[in-house]
């Protein structure tokens, strides 16, 4: 079973969208200062996650949620 996931960063405007097969391990990392991408923006709040059976479909709704629209929905989300 693999997740793809957003979360969004407390104190600054970003969304970050990834996949993983360790949901919990994955926004530990992620909080705990352990991830090159994301570090700079900590802490994180989980807004998305969506549970897929192969890692080839959730790299394809990963791609889906990076993309303008999938965006966009993101931030609407984050933000109602």
């Amino acid at each position: 079973m693999f997740y793809v996931y957003a979360i969004s960063s407390i104190a600054k405007n970003y969304i970050y969208v990834g996949l993983t097969s360790n949901l919990n391990e994955r926004i530990k990392r992620h909080n705990g200062l352990r991830e090159r991408t994301t570090k700079f923006y900590a802490p994180f709040k989980l807004i998305y996650v969506e549970e897929v059976k192969t890692r080839i479909e959730a790299r394809v709704r990963e791609k889906y949620w990076k993309s303008g629209i999938g965006k966009e929905k993101l931030r609407s989300l984050r933000d109602s």
